[in-house]
């Protein structure tokens, strides 16, 4: 399996800039597995493809602001940190722009020196592990420094942060958002409980891998990136118990698939677990815990839309997302929507 046969040809003016509002009018693409069948909707009828006893599982993952802007000590020099995972109180996992200014015991200071940090060591892969030093509780003063990390391939500014966070976030710890949650309002998912569709949420926090190209053209040799996950008992327990009464398994964003998918045995049965994921689901890989999926579209050669061509096949994916483009859909992080859903053939 060759990484070009998940290209696409996508027109730039296509990619959305700015999230539409409210968050519930953008627009909605279903697929029939079953048939091959395609509807054009809007996001808000996602409640009509929705069955009593049905599980909706979403990430509750809550994106920090994770970019910040500061200089090098001594010179002045201007360097970006993208936090990507918290190691400790004090220690991160960073990706630093420009590289070459940050070798072990390089020190940068942000925000007129209200938080400082010092680089301890590389990666193979260019990152960092970096320390920071500051006065009181670190979540607040990046809250005060930070700006949210963007995708590369969105060049407005955001005027509210909110827009880049499901209505649903909770715990802190991603670089991006999962971005299927970002059509929920809060009516939407009121509507969604009365309709008896139960809402799970679990947790995945996104890394920057999320947007990194694929590099090998033979994709079995991609390695994939780690993300870290948690499953509750209590959270398992119902999801496993909605599957036994005869109800489907709703996933939320590609990371809540790969969270089940990473806790799940080849008999379905969800499992408790928490840790880091490096899941790689490919066209060939039998999804043992998912039915169906509510996603965006994704980059072309992605590993997010390799993992949509698992759940609706290669050929069919590609397809579909022909439509989509033909259609005039928004794609990406605030693009529109696309639903999943009925028996594979």
């Amino acid at each position: 399996m060759k990484t070009s046969d998940f290209n696409y040809d996508l027109p730039e003016e296509l990619i959305a800039q700015t999230p539409v509002e409210p968050r519930d009018s953008s627009r909605l693409l279903v697929y029939h597995r079953d048939t091959g069948a395609v509807e054009h909707r809007v996001f808000r009828d996602v409640i009509e493809y929705l069955n009593p006893g049905d599980v909706l599982v979403i990430n509750q993952t809550r994106v920090i602001p994770a970019r910040l802007y500061g200089v090098k000590e001594g010179t002045g020099g201007a360097i970006e940190f993208l936090l990507l995972r918290r190691l400790n109180l004090t220690d991160w996992e960073v990706i630093l722009k420009p590289g070459k200014k940050a070798k072990p015991g390089a020190r940068f200071v942000f925000g007129e020196g209200e938080l400082r940090a010092e680089v301890l060591s590389m990666a193979e892969d260019g990152g960092r592990t970096v320390r920071f030093a500051y006065e009181g509780v670190f979540e607040d003063v990046l809250d005060r420094l930070g700006q949210m990390p963007l995708p590369p391939y969105i060049h407005e500014k955001l005027a509210d942060r909110t827009r880049y966070q499901t209505v649903y976030a909770k715990v802190d710890g991603s670089a991006a958002a999962p971005t299927a949650g970002l059509h929920f309002t809060p009516e939407l998912l009121s509507r969604v409980r009365e309709k008896g569709v139960e809402i799970v949420p679990v947790l995945l926090h996104v890394g920057l891998g999320t947007f990194r190209p694929v590099k090998e053209e033979d994709v079995s040799r991609h390695h994939m990136h780690s993300e870290y996950y948690e499953v509750t008992p209590e959270q398992a327990a119902r999801i496993n118990a909605a599957r036994a009464r005869g109800g489907r398994i709703v996933c939320v964003g590609t990371t809540s698939v790969r969270t089940l998918e990473t806790v799940s045995t080849d008999d379905g049965v969800v499992h408790p677990g928490s840790g880091f994921t490096q899941i790689f689901i490919t066209p060939g890989v039998r999804l043992k815990a998912v039915d169906a999926l509510i996603t965006n579209f994704h980059l072309p050669q992605s590993t997010l839309l390799m993992l949509v061509s698992a759940l609706m096949g290669r050929e069919h994916a590609l397809a579909v997302y022909e439509t989509a483009v033909k259609e005039r859909y928004r794609f990406f992080s605030f693009g529109d929507a696309m639903m999943i859903t009925g028996k594979a053939p």
